[in-house]
């Protein structure tokens, strides 16, 4: 898998919106029902909806935030192979204030950890995320 990152790209190429959150100066990781892996939130943009709309949704879905402050990293692209087709999605990064008491989706809980987690959902992609965005410095995290 190759992750590249860049400034901008044209707004319709934009298909997913990943948010590294914190709070309290911890990550926030989410767990999916169905996995036993942990992830970062993030997800797909729904026709019609903007890219930072789409960041919003599912900031809430995944984890229940519900106050929070949340700002563009990059742009990010993964390929599965030499010869495929970039994906482009927008990576953000939020810190969280408050979370809903409950979830209503998907995700089974939130986990909050000072380090990363050993056991990715996507290994070879959201790693590399994280890292991109303490290299620009937004936040003081290992």
């Amino acid at each position: 898998m190759t992750v590249r990152f860049y400034e901008e790209v044209e707004d319709s190429l934009l298909k997913f919106a990943v948010i590294i959150a914190r709070t309290e100066g911890k990550y926030v990781f989410c767990k999916h029902k169905s996995r036993e892996t942990l992830e970062v939130p993030g997800g797909h943009r729904e026709e019609g909806e903007t890219i930072l709309a789409a960041a919003k949704r599912e900031l809430y879905e995944e984890t229940g935030a519900l106050d929070y402050r949340i700002e563009p990293v990059c742009v990010y692209s993964a390929t599965s192979d030499p010869d495929g087709e970039e994906t482009f999605g927008m990576l953000y990064y939020a810190e969280v204030e408050a979370f809903e008491k409950e979830l209503h989706s998907e995700i089974e809980k939130i986990v909050i950890m000072e380090e990363c987690p050993e056991r990715w959902t996507y290994p070879e992609i959201q790693p590399k995320l994280l890292a991109e965005a303490k290299r620009r410095g937004l936040y003081a995290g290992s």
